[in-house]
């Protein structure tokens, strides 16, 4: 009997410190998130995300510079190109 308290105490300690360590990484990602407000008329890099293996594996990832037309909710945006036209990416 004493052995399955043991045993008990472990896991609920196991818990408890997955938990903590849990809180402490969302609570350090969270503080080094940056916040990106785009404007009308801003100028703007776009991020291409495809995953393409050797590929050109020292071509950037960014292309651009769009413009940004308008500012939609929840952080979308519509960006225009001369030569793509206008589509909306997530900001």
């Amino acid at each position: 009997m004493l052995q399955l308290n043991k045993m008990e105490e472990f896991r609920n300690n196991a818990y408890e410190h997955a938990r903590i360590y849990k809180e402490r990484t969302k609570r350090w990602h969270d503080k080094h998130i940056m916040s990106r407000d785009f404007k009308k008329g801003q100028k703007a890099l776009l991020f291409n995300s495809c995953l393409r293996l050797f590929l050109g594996k020292l071509r950037s990832k960014l292309s651009g510079p769009f413009e940004v037309t308008q500012v939609l909710t929840h952080g979308a945006i519509e960006i225009y190109s001369m030569t793509k036209g206008t589509f909306k990416v997530n900001g």
